[in-house]
């Protein structure tokens, strides 16, 4: 039902930004999901990063990355955006969208479905 693409990823040198995007293909209503981010880097989990909600799109963020990251949707694109400012070595990974539909706030992985292939991030120092 909804088929996610990641994009936007790619290097940067500590202190720069990046803007993700998380573009969703559905023959249902985008603005039904709540969609989160979550990455993995390497040799560790996936880890919660962002999430927005569908409906009054509270948004949520790890304590990482709170106060650098911010998350935001455009309905009318079918397209969740990550812009990822003051970045270190430490947020390199590959990013990755999931949705749930009306879902509310959970930062469970388990909660979110229909993941894409994820794009990868790297900072360098």
């Amino acid at each position: 039902q909804v088929q996610l693409v990641e994009s936007g990823g790619g290097l940067v040198q500590a202190g720069g930004s990046l803007r993700l995007s998380c573009v969703a293909s559905t023959n249902t209503t985008f603005s039904d999901y709540s969609v989160a981010w979550f990455r993995q880097g390497p040799g560790k989990e996936r880890e919660f990063v962002t999430m927005i909600t569908w409906n009054v799109r509270n948004t949520y963020y790890a304590d990482s990355v709170e106060g650098r990251f911010t998350i935001s949707r455009d309905d009318a694109k079918n397209t969740v955006y990550l812009q990822m400012n003051s970045l270190s070595p430490e947020d390199t990974a590959v990013y990755y969208c999931g949705v749930r539909r009306y879902g509310g706030r959970t930062f469970m992985e388990r909660s979110y479905s229909n993941w894409g292939q994820g794009t990868q991030v790297t900072v360098s120092s």
